[in-house]
């Protein structure tokens, strides 16, 4: 979960009370928030996903506000129309192919209010934007900016800009390959014939999103006074709310929110932060949080979440979690206070059951035990040499952010962790029979960019561990499940040329197994031979 360090003498004012640093930590908890820590100068919370709203000075002390009764209810936010235009260009339909804008103006930068705008930009990006590949944000001083401004793409060649924080013009594939920022973001745009961009009536580039802003028109400074926002993407819903929290939190600073139009050949207007009408059931929030509420009840605790309550319940725009009745009840509940409700043991009998894929591995667990293994547990976290260096590969992994050396990359394979084991153990007895069940990570096209697998991994170690024995342990294994496999060479790095395999079972490739390379036995410390093979559980619980 994201966490947002608050300047706390901005978050005192923005409340409009001020509270002891007890009240603070008292009330911030109730909210739905995780405090880590607070002092005179600064709040430092962990703020829950659903709540992208609130991951700056503004947006938290605004939600703060309600909460404590200060400022309730709904807060209303203007838009002025405006004449500023934005054409977005059919060549970004492929690429990236929606944008939502605003343009806010009378700001007044400073030192701190341009790190809180740095601070909502980023923790988007990495939250609500995915790491900027859901949506990705822009925002540019207007000074420097001719209107109107369009959204195209270009052939990779024929952009050349130079990018924030450096010192010279480059070309787009030198900013993906040389510029830092570029080269964290160079993904995004793989595989692309033409890369997105920004461009005003002077032909100046502003950005190529989703990678970097223009050095020369897209830094905010203490001059600027007037800003344009982009947010770019793939779904033109999630840019719309992504705006409405940054233009909100830009007009809680004392901006003004002027309209953007937007021309797909058809036309659209934005920010949109009219609010959003749910109808709300009063049984249903009684019978769900096992209360007597009245009508004015639900108007008070609602308010007190920032929302109106009439005929029905009026959300703010900014408010991207609430998409059911149930998520209004969640915030009755939280209005309330967890600590008001009474601890009450629910009068129905229920039947578990267990989880039939754990059930799985259960048995498969249960006949390695009866072939001598010991089943051993290792992290999910690894580092790139040992998935990589020490198994004589290059395969891409998941990286981790902020992260020492030690730790910084998911495993994508069982092996290495297992060989590390054996490498601490070597002062233990042999044979070293061992086996673990666990996940794998690798890139892959859904939402999070993350895959995962269930594999198991099997190692033998000791002075006469070889190919053979190994497959008969997979051969017994198949066996007792009432399958049969058959072996097709390959070649793979980490393995001894000749001694290595696919296990195809029932027409479909399941398992590696082999004879470990003595080059990574010796990167793993290991001075014994080692037999493996690994097994991708899932496709084999579907063969079954």
């Amino acid at each position: 979960m994201p966490v947002v360090n608050l300047n706390r003498k901005v978050f005192d004012k923005l409340v409009g009370k001020k509270l002891t640093t007890e009240q603070l930590k008292d009330r911030i908890s109730y909210l739905g928030t995780d405090l880590e820590k607070i002092d005179d100068k600064e709040i430092i919370v962990e703020v829950f996903p659903n709540r992208p709203d609130m991951l700056s000075e503004q947006g938290f002390s605004r939600a703060f506000s309600s909460f404590i009764g200060v400022k309730k209810g709904l807060r209303n936010y203007k838009v002025i129309k405006s004449t500023y235009k934005v054409i977005v260009d059919p060549s970004v339909r492929s690429i990236r192919p929606y944008t939502a804008c605003a343009v806010v103006k009378n700001l007044r930068f400073d030192d701190e209010k341009i790190r809180e705008i740095i601070q909502i930009q980023e923790k988007l990006h990495v939250t609500f934007g995915r790491d900027r590949k859901k949506a990705a944000i822009g925002i540019y001083p207007m000074e420097k900016i001719k209107w109107p401004i369009k959204y195209l793409a270009k052939k990779p060649n024929d952009i050349k800009f130079q990018p924030l924080e450096s010192n010279k013009i480059m070309t787009s594939i030198q900013i993906l390959n040389d510029h830092p920022t570029g080269k964290r973001y160079k993904h995004l745009l793989e595989g692309k014939d033409k890369y997105p961009l920004f461009v005003d009536s002077n032909n100046e580039i502003l950005s190529m999103p989703p990678i970097i802003n223009s050095h020369n028109v897209g830094k905010i400074d203490e001059r600027t006074k007037d800003v344009f926002i982009e947010c770019s993407g793939f779904d033109f819903n999630t840019l719309k709310q992504t705006l409405n929290i940054i233009v909100t939190a830009l007009d809680d600073m004392g901006g003004d929110i002027y309209s953007v139009e937007i021309n797909y050949g058809k036309k659209f207007v934005t920010p949109n932060l009219n609010p959003v009408e749910m109808k709300l059931d009063l049984n249903y929030v009684n019978k769900l949080l096992g209360l007597n509420l009245k009508q004015n009840d639900v108007k008070k605790y609602l308010e007190k979440m920032g929302h109106d309550y009439k005929s029905k319940v009026l959300i703010p725009a900014y408010r991207t979690d609430i998409l059911h009745p149930i998520d209004l009840v969640e915030d009755i509940a939280i209005a309330y206070g967890y600590e008001n409700f009474n601890e009450l043991i629910p009068k129905i009998s229920t039947i578990a059951e267990e989880n039939k894929f754990e059930i799985f591995k259960n048995k498969i667990a249960d006949l390695l035990v009866g072939f001598n293994l010991i089943e051993v547990s290792s992290y999910h976290i690894t580092n790139n040499k040992e998935i990589n260096n020490y198994m004589n590969l290059d395969n891409d992994y998941v990286k981790l952010i902020s992260s020492n050396e030690e730790y910084n990359a998911l495993r994508t394979s069982m092996i290495p962790n297992l060989l590390k084991i054996l490498g601490n153990n070597k002062h233990n007895e042999y044979p070293q029979n061992i086996f673990e069940m666990g996940n794998i990570f690798r890139k892959g096209k859904t939402e999070t960019g993350i895959e995962e697998e269930t594999r198991l991994a099997v190692v033998l170690c000791h002075s006469k561990a070889n190919f053979t024995e190994i497959k008969q342990i997979i051969d017994s294994l198949l066996e007792n499940l009432g399958l049969n496999c058959s072996t097709e060479n390959i070649e793979h790095n980490s393995f001894i040329p000749g001694r290595v395999g696919k296990i195809i079972i029932k027409g479909k490739e399941t398992a590696i197994i082999g004879e470990i390379h003595p080059s990574v036995l010796v990167n793993f410390g290991i001075e014994t031979p080692v037999s493996v093979f690994e097994l991708d559980l899932i496709k084999l619980k579907e063969l079954l």
